[in-house]
This record gives C-alpha cells, sequence and structure tokens, in this order.
C-alpha cells in the first residue's frame, strides 16, 4: 500500500535533528509522497530546497494568513509568484482565514485581501491551492466562491460541519482528514468522513502538529498517517487498501504528482 501525506511542516525546528531518519520511516511506513508546507516568506523558500533534496517530496508555498504582518513590504507576493514556478512546487499554500487570535476587523480584512492576492498567483500558475481556515468559515467559502473560479484546491485540516464540507464538494475542493479524526472528541468529523464522496478526501499529517492517536501529545510525523488512513477505514467500513488506493489518486491528480 502507498500513501501520500499531503500536508506537513517538515522545515519545523522539531526536525532539525532527525529529518532524514523521519523521511526513511515515512518511506518504510508506505508513505511514498509528500508536500511539505511553508507558512512565511523564508519558509516558503526552505521547503522548495528540501524538495530538491528528498525524491518524492513536494512544496507548497505561501504565506500563512498569520504571518502576513510584512507581506507588503517584503513584496511577498511577487517572491511567490517566481518561486511557485520551480518544477518541485506543486500548490500555492497554505493561505487562507485564521479567526481564532485574530480579532481585529481590519486585520481580518487585510487577510482577506492577501488571501484573493495569493488565489490570484494559483490562477495565473495554474496550480490548485492548500486553504487553511479556522474560525472563518463563512468568509472563507465567500471568497473562494467568488474568487477561486477555475481553481481546484482542498481545505487543509478540515474543521467546519457537514453543510459546509457539502459547500465545499459542490464546488469540486476537497478536504484533507488529519489526526483529530482519531481524538475522543472529534465531534462531527467521523460524521463528515463518512459522508465524504471517495474522490473528495486528502490525507495529512500537518506535522509536526496534531499528531493522532495512539502518538497524540508527542511531535507527529509523515508516517503516522497510516493511523489515520486506519481510523478513516474504521468509519467508512472500508479496507485501509481501498483508503490508500484512492486518497493517493486523488492527491496525485490534485497535485499533479508523478
Amino acid at each position: 500500500m502507498n500513501f501520500v501525506d499531503t500536508h506537513c511542516h517538515l522545515t519545523d525546528e522539531k526536525f532539525s535533528d532527525d529529518l532524514t531518519e523521519v523521511y526513511h520511516r515515512a518511506e518504510n511506513s508506505g508513505v511514498i509522497k509528500i508536500i511539505n508546507f511553508g507558512a512565511t516568506l523564508d519558509d516558503s523558500f526552505r521547503v522548495v530546497e528540501f524538495a530538491k533534496k528528498f525524491s518524492g517530496m513536494f512544496a507548497g508555498v505561501g504565506i500563512h494568513p498569520e504571518e502576513i504582518e510584512n507581506f507588503v513590504e517584503n513584496n511577498s507576493a511577487e517572491k511567490i509568484f517566481n518561486l511557485a514556478k520551480e518544477n518541485n512546487v506543486s500548490a500555492i499554500g497554505e493561505i487562507g482565514l485564521d479567526y481564532h487570535w485574530e480579532k481585529d476587523s481590519e486585520k481580518r480584512i487585510l487577510q482577506q485581501k492577501i488571501f484573493i492576492e495569493q488565489l490570484d498567483i494559483a490562477r495565473q500558475l495554474n496550480l490548485p491551492v492548500c486553504v487553511h481556515e479556522r474560525e472563518a468559515h463563512g468568509d472563507a467559502l465567500k471568497i473562494l466562491k467568488n474568487h477561486a473560479h477555475g481553481l481546484r484546491g482542498v481545505l487543509h485540516c478540515f474543521s467546519g460541519s457537514l453543510e459546509i464540507a457539502r459547500e465545499v464538494w459542490k464546488m469540486g475542493w476537497l478536504i484533507g482528514i488529519d489526526g483529530p479524526v482519531t481524538f475522543k472528541n472529534s465531534a462531527k468529523l467521523p460524521e463528515i468522513v463518512k459522508a465524504a464522496p471517495r474522490e473528495m478526501i486528502l490525507l495529512e499529517t500537518d506535522a509536526p502538529y496534531l499528531a493522532p492517536t495512539p502518538h497524540r501529545g508527542k511531535r507527529n510525523e509523515p508516517s503516522y498517517l497510516v493511523d489515520i488512513a486506519k481510523k478513516i477505514s474504521e468509519i467508512r467500513g472500508e479496507s485501509l487498501e481501498e483508503i490508500a488506493e484512492y486518497t493517493t489518486k486523488n492527491a496525485e491528480i490534485l497535485y499533479s504528482l508523478k
């Protein structure tokens, strides 16, 4: 069985001492492809370099909504645009909206503006999009409906309701399923996973964050993707082989992985 971890952050300092070992553990567990996402401008440059060093690793470049403070001053849009032309860049992301910590209305509007600007980069380069959305369901959907015409992508680490998920699927976008699906307090997520069309699911770890049970509380890593897949198999009543086959196919189609 082969799996694709469609979202992680291996440039995080938590991997600074053993990245090669982490990568080989992933390979040995069947995770044959990994998409490593940037959150800042510097981080985006680093994920591109990592993808050059490791076979089966790809990069996503973009500015996370919590990291937009110097977006204009750093000429970030032009730099992301040029960086995204690299051969091993498979997506723009992770980009989006995060209202959990940001309560200031003007700064939320700035997040929206920069989200739209990065969606336009994806459109110009014909790249898929990985969206971070936290406690901003309404605004994120509105922006995608109004500014993402012709684009495809995924709502990473999906945390919305089944109704919102159905709106996402209707647009032809996928949802990313991460470690929280294995948690006892996973709330609505199992219901969403059970209802999801096969072609609308991606597997993600978001490593080093959100380690699945039985690793909860530890540093997450791509090899733990199999634990997420096992839980999805249990929820959907499908074999692990089936989960591996169609989620890998979904990842390869969306991100044009070779």
